[in-house]
Parts: C-alpha cells; sequence; structure tokens
C-alpha cells in the first residue's frame, strides 16, 4: 500500500525479512545453541541463558544482507562495513606489484591513496569486490594478530591480498586484515574468477580491517570516521581529487 515502509530493494515490508545468515556462521550458532539446551537439561540455568545469547550474537554476527550496488563504472564501492579509520599515501603492497609469473601485470610500483576501514564486532563481515573485473592475484600473508586499528597491521598481521582488474585495464587492489580477534580468513573466490562489482569475495572472523588501494590519480570519496557499507557506498571516482581534508598522513 501507499506509503508502506519498503526494503532497500521494494520488496515488501522492510521488517518483514531478515539477512540471510552465511553457511559459515551456521554450524557455530547452532553448536551455541545446542550447548546452550544441554544446559537447560540439566537445569544449569546460569549457562543455558548466556549461550543462548551466544548463539544470537554468532548468528548476527554471520548475518549476510543483500545490497544495493551503484552501477556506473566511475565509482569504486566499499568492500567493507566498517568506519574509515585511515586515508594516507603509501606504497602498493610488493606482493600487487612484483611480477608473480603468472604473465599478467601488477599494480604499478609507487604511491597511491590507502582507504583504511576498520571493522567491530557489530559490522557485515562478508567483505565485496570494490569494481568490476577479473580476480588476477589472491595472495595470502600469515602473520600476527595485532590491534587493527594499528597502522602497522597493514604490515604485520595476517592477511589476504586481493588484485582485481577490469576489461579497460582498472587494477583495484585491496587486503583482508585480520585483527586482534579475528582468526581466519575466508575466500570465496579464486584467480582467473570473473566478479561483478560489490558481489562477495570473502570474509573475516571477529573484528579485522581491509585497505583499499586505489588507481593512481584517484582520490577517496569519504572522510575520516565516516561509517561505510560494503557494495553500497562509493569510496571513489575514477581520475578524482581526493577531498583534502580528509586525507591523513
Amino acid at each position: 500500500m501507499a506509503g508502506d515502509l519498503l526494503d532497500s530493494q521494494g520488496r515488501g515490508e522492510v521488517f518483514s525479512t531478515l539477512p540471510r545468515i552465511h553457511p559459515e556462521g551456521r554450524k557455530f550458532g547452532i553448536a551455541a545453541f545446542g550447548l546452550s539446551l544441554l544446559f537447560a537439561l540439566f537445569a544449569w540455568e546460569t549457562l543455558a541463558w548466556p549461550t543462548a545469547f551466544l548463539s544470537l550474537g554468532i548468528l548476527a554476527f554471520f548475518r549476510d544482507p543483500d545490497r544495493v550496488v551503484p552501477q556506473d563504472e566511475r565509482f569504486i564501492v566499499s568492500p567493507a562495513d566498517g568506519t574509515v579509520a585511515q586515508i594516507t599515501e603509501v606504497d602498493a603492497p610488493h606482493e600487487l606489484v612484483v611480477d608473480d609469473g603468472s604473465g599478467t601485470e601488477g599494480l604499478a610500483p609507487g604511491p597511491v591513496t590507502r582507504v583504511s576501514i576498520v571493522l567491530s564486532i557489530f559490522d557485515v563481515h562478508i567483505n565485496r569486490t570494490p569494481i568490476s573485473g577479473m580476480v588476477r592475484r589472491l595472495v595470502y600473508i600469515p602473520g600476527k594478530f595485532i590491534n587493527a586499528d594499528l597502522d602497522k597491521a597493514s604490515e604485520d598481521n595476517e592477511r589476504q591480498l586481493i588484485l582485481i582488474e577490469r576489461s579497460d585495464g582498472v587494477k583495484v587492489g585491496f587486503a583482508q586484515i585480520a585483527g586482534l580477534i579475528a582468526r581466519r580468513i575466508v575466500p570465496f573466490v579464486k584467480p582467473g574468477d570473473t566478479l561483478g562489482v560489490g558481489q562477495r569475495v570473502g570474509m573475516i572472523r571477529f573484528g579485522s580491517r581491509v585497505d583499499v588501494y586505489l588507481p593512481r590519480g584517484t582520490g577517496s570519496k569519504v572522510m575520516l570516521g565516516q561509517k561505510v557499507i560494503a557494495g553500497e557506498t562509493v569510496i571513489a571516482e575514477i581520475g578524482s581529487q581526493p577531498l583534502l581534508e580528509g586525507v591523513s598522513q
């Protein structure tokens, strides 16, 4: 009816649908709920109720909502939900620059703009590709689990680097970085896969960070402290100049 609140895709009432739970999290939620039932069976209510709430929290953490993705080739969208913690000039990651023997060129060496997005345990942890294109590289690097808010997390922490190349040659690299609590990066894609913009590429369990390396000469369209949504928030426009007041050194 006219005036009804609809969901983000114009389907039904906005409160009538709940986001799906990703299969990666169902087993954890079911295990916690089963443990709660076991405690309840033995009348251990002091343990039954906390584990019941824990199971709900786990299912909420692994929620996988649909997103409305901007369809404009100029746009680079956020690969993660979270808060913009850093916007700075850095050298592109060595692993995405050096010749890897595949015959495909990586990112050009030299400084680029890096947008760092920190995820709390309350954010959706499904990551999405910032542009459409082919997965050219997928590089897993073991490392530490220091606080993802720290700048050195980009170099020291366990992480997975992904390089996407569009058909017109535009390349965007980004990194899924494990944090203080996160202990596993789960990929959904592999080299050679062709992806649409905003398509799911993987997830990081329980708090983390995602770094996006923008193409040379492209500035960010987000500000420090801004909340972003994976697959929806435009973080950069190819060829645009940066918002200087949002850049940190």
